[in-house]
């Protein structure tokens, strides 16, 4: 078996990224083939990549871009274990690859983003699990959105791993960004759970109003008057959590549909998404 130099050791590592001691390990497994060593730490990204699959990732990098004429937003959470690999550069230039080619070929799932080729003609998945191999820890596409609106307004908060998109709603061709950056920050900070009442999932309206019964029966209240206190009840789990409704963080006279139509009559919301990763 050939000797393995530290100078050729060095020289995978540069090409690679990869630990000196698993370079070892890969050059003298290949016998010193460079192309060789190169598959097998590649394999053995794959086998991490697979012992890591049931991992938590509550870290990464939220990106969000907005296309020139505003009228679509992309919104890409990579996410990771630990917030170290967060700052690592080759995650964060991992992240904004995959966002260059998600504008580019305008993919529409994560499954379609996960399988777009990177500029050295390999799949996004692919680097995703060399650097799984190379770094240790599971690293994945947590969320992909692309929203298309007459103005979308994006915001990322300071630490990175939350976002939002904000799609502008007759707009009339104006300007709005100011107003759809203080939805987006709403959204952000109030966590709403639809866009407005009749967007609330069947079930979590169920849900609340048998809650609503419940709190009433227990408070004393007759059983004739509970389904009138629960409907009362679900009109307060709207204001608090649906975005149009909420009162606004900035103004608590004014709802956000509200405020939005002071801004200009007729101006709303078509849709929102808020992506967080903690």
């Amino acid at each position: 078996m050939s000797t393995i130099s530290a100078a050729e050791v060095n020289k995978l590592r540069t090409m690679t990224g990869a630990g000196m001691m698993d370079c070892k390990k890969a050059l003298t497994e290949s016998g010193g083939d460079f192309e060789a060593a190169i598959d097998i730490l590649r394999k053995k990204g794959q086998k991490v990549s697979a012992a890591r699959a049931e991992n938590t990732t509550s870290e990464g990098i939220v990106s969000i871009t907005v296309s020139a004429d505003g009228k679509n937003g992309k919104l890409i959470a990579l996410a990771c274990e630990t917030e170290p690999v967060s700052k690592v550069a080759d995650f964060k230039n991992l992240s904004e690859a995959i966002m260059a080619a998600a504008v580019a070929k305008k993919p529409t799932t994560v499954e379609e983003l996960s399988a777009l080729a990177l500029a050295d003609g390999r799949s996004i998945q692919e680097h995703i699990i060399d650097l799984t191999g190379k770094i240790g820890e599971k690293i994945a596409i947590a969320s992909y959105v692309s929203m298309d609106g007459e103005q979308v307004v994006p915001y990322v908060h300071s630490n990175g791993k939350l976002g939002v998109l904000v799609a502008l709603k007759n707009t009339g061709g104006k300007d709005f960004s100011e107003a759809g950056r203080d939805v987006a920050m709403q959204a952000a900070a109030m966590k709403p759970v639809a866009l407005d009442k009749d967007d609330v999932d069947p079930k979590t309206v169920e849900r609340e109003i048998e809650i609503g019964k419940e709190q009433a029966r227990a408070e004393g209240k007759p059983e004739a008057m509970l389904e009138k206190i629960a409907l009362g009840k679900l009109n307060k789990f709207y204001k608090d959590s649906t975005l149009l409704n909420q009162e606004f963080v900035k103004d608590n006279s004014k709802s956000i549909s509200q405020m939005l139509d002071g801004v200009h009559k007729g101006l709303t919301v078509s849709a929102f998404v808020r992506i967080s990763l903690s």
